[in-house]
């Protein structure tokens, strides 16, 4: 979690502690500086030492000398203020969907709930129901949704965690004593939700390498500090870094990045080529009478140290480099993002490892949002954006109204005319292709809301999404969306919120069967929040014919650096670019829309 990120945080508690008591506007205010501040490109740090907090758009001076505060000390004195009146764990509570700040007050002073294991007990024991404008079925509900509140808490998401990795990896490299570093664990496996942050450093200088990292600026509390292994804590997020020899580099990163079931599997695969595989390297084993037990065949030792001699037994063939681990095994390099054990250790030995998707083949963008609707810039501002970040293509997709949008910033069949026409002037000025589009919802039944047909077959693009009745089994109600006319792409089809809301349930294999047949493309939406597909589904998807595509469902210009996050997803589902509409060009884009 990036220190701008923690600014957002704080003030987005803050505005949950306001709207608790009622306070009217503020919370909103609050709200818009922390989403302005989260993606802000510059630290607020160097901001507040220039005096220019007020240049991120919404941070008035009493913001500004909150988020200044927070940069000095810390804290948030009025935050602070807040919790000691209303001693509540805010954040966790409100991870519990349906429970908003202002339940979350009113069950504290109903019941003296502080926490989740006593928002647990007050379901059980079924208080909860005698709260005045709570009932049965709301406290069920609740209870429902505790354990999902509880392991989101535990897990950060892989958009807050990859920017403190990169920071962790950007300040090991700055120390003389460390030959490579990179990123392991499950943050290397791009999973959608990390536990820690494993970083791992090439070093002949081990206590070089952990005195500074303990002594890391950004660290707010170091955990441990061993001979090669430390662990401190940056804005409540454990960071560990492992030191190892460069020799072992290549060997330590494999064993260390995973998964536990790839790596096991590829030990077994080692075995039956009389070899050795761990996190010192690949050992030729074949003279080696017991390899686990450090001998050779004539009853000696193996010319390693004491401690390791058990690991490092046999002839070491490779280690310095991970694909070097993988090609002694006889295979090719396996992606981090595939090592999972659905599969890829096989498909290395028969040369059927996938082509895997690029940042670099992605051409455009088909989900979009400008001012319109909830977006923040104009047709003309986000064009010129994706122009410079390298796009060939634009659709923008403001929102019809109805669900899926805040307030009345849908379009309704008129406004959605003019905004048509409007984009189709931006087209024709412009350098790169830009389709006009609309986003709608799909209901409870599978209907396309919102809008007439006859509004949908003027526009260029459909962006189907779920956003709300987001419970249970949607299968059928997604299929009844792919198979309207009108429908290009399905967004977000879980419509899950990583650590807020797990979103429906869907048979991934039917629901691309469906999109192949009709036509359509299922979105791998790449806003960190959603990641939606999930990469199993992504495989299923396109191994039962569907065509997907990676959006960025960006609401401003910045977010078009999430496309990182929606390829690396997609990869995690073995997608080639022959799969994924927007890696295709234009003209084959425009045959896909029947345009």
């Amino acid at each position: 979690m990036s220190r701008n990120d923690a600014v957002a945080d704080e003030l987005e508690t803050l505005a949950d502690f306001l709207e608790a008591r009622g306070v009217a506007y503020k919370p909103q205010t609050y709200r818009t500086a922390a989403a302005n501040v989260r993606d802000y490109p510059e630290d607020v740090k160097s901001l507040a030492e220039r005096d220019a907090l007020g240049d991120i758009e919404g941070v008035g001076d009493a913001i500004a000398a909150k988020i200044a505060e927070f940069v000095e000390t810390g804290d948030i004195e009025a935050l602070e203020s807040e919790r000691a009146d209303l001693p509540v764990e805010m954040a966790a509570l409100t991870r519990v969907e349906g429970v908003g700040p202002k339940t979350v007050k009113q069950l504290y002073d109903a019941l003296g709930i502080q926490d989740l294991d006593d928002l647990e007990a007050a379901a059980e024991n079924e208080e909860i129901r005698e709260v005045k404008g709570f009932g049965p079925k709301t406290e069920s509900n609740i209870a429902e949704k505790i354990p999902f509140a509880r392991q989101s808490g535990q897990r950060e998401r892989l958009g807050d965690a990859r920017p403190l990795g990169a920071d962790g990896v950007e300040f090991l490299r700055s120390l003389d004593a460390v030959e490579r570093v990179d990123v392991a664990g499950s943050l290397r496996r791009w999973k959608p939700t990390i536990g820690d942050v494993d970083l791992l450093a090439a070093s002949a200088d081990d206590e070089a390498v952990i005195d500074a990292f303990a002594g890391w600026e950004r660290a707010e509390e170091v955990i441990e500090a061993g001979t090669n292994k430390a662990s401190v804590r940056v804005n409540g997020v454990r960071v560990d870094v492992r030191v190892v020899d460069p020799s072992e580099f290549g060997a330590a990163l494999q064993y260390f990045t995973g998964s536990r079931e790839h790596n096991i599997r590829l030990r077994t695969h080692a075995v039956g080529m009389e070899r050795k595989v761990n996190e010192y390297g690949v050992f030729d084993v074949s003279d080696v009478e017991d390899p686990d037990s450090g001998e050779g065949t004539n009853g000696s030792r193996t010319p390693s140290d004491s401690s390791d001699g058990r690991q490092r037994v046999g002839e070491r063939v490779a280690g310095e480099t991970e694909a070097g681990v993988y090609d002694a095994l006889g295979l090719p390099h396996i992606e981090p993002e595939l090592r999972e054990d659905t599969g890829e250790i096989d498909a290395a030995k028969s040369g059927a490892l996938p082509n895997l998707l690029e940042e670099a083949d992605v051409r455009g963008d088909l989900h979009t949002h400008t001012e319109r609707s909830d977006g923040e810039n104009t047709v003309e501002e986000l064009v010129a954006a994706a122009e410079s970040f390298g796009h060939d293509y634009l659709a923008v997709t403001d929102h019809g109204e109805g669900p899926g949008v805040f307030g009345d910033s849908g379009l309704d069949a008129d406004a959605l005319d003019d905004h048509r026409e409007h984009i189709r002037e931006v087209d024709a000025d412009s350098d790169i292709d830009v389709f006009a589009g609309i986003e709608t919802n799909i209901d409870a039944d599978g209907n396309v809301e919102s809008l007439p047909d006859s509004a949908l077959a003027k526009l260029d693009i459909v962006v189907a999404s779920p956003h709300s009745a987001l419970e249970g089994d949607a299968t059928e109600r997604l299929i009844r969306a792919i198979e309207h006319e009108h429908v290009e792409v399905l967004g977000h089809p879980t419509g899950r919120l990583i650590n807020q809301r797990p979103g429906v349930d869907v048979d991934a294999e039917r629901v691309g069967n469906a999109a192949a047949d009709a036509g359509v493309a299922l979105e791998v939406n790449a806003n960190p929040a959603r990641l939606d597909l999930a990469g199993e589904q992504v495989r299923a998807a396109i191994d039962a014919g569907a065509t997907v595509v990676v959006n960025t469902d960006a609401h401003s210009p910045a977010e078009f650096e999430h496309l990182t996050y929606g390829v690396h997803t997609a990869r995690r589902g073995w997608a080639e670019p022959d799969s994924v509409l927007n890696a295709w060009d234009v003209g084959a884009v425009r045959e896909f829309l029947g345009l």
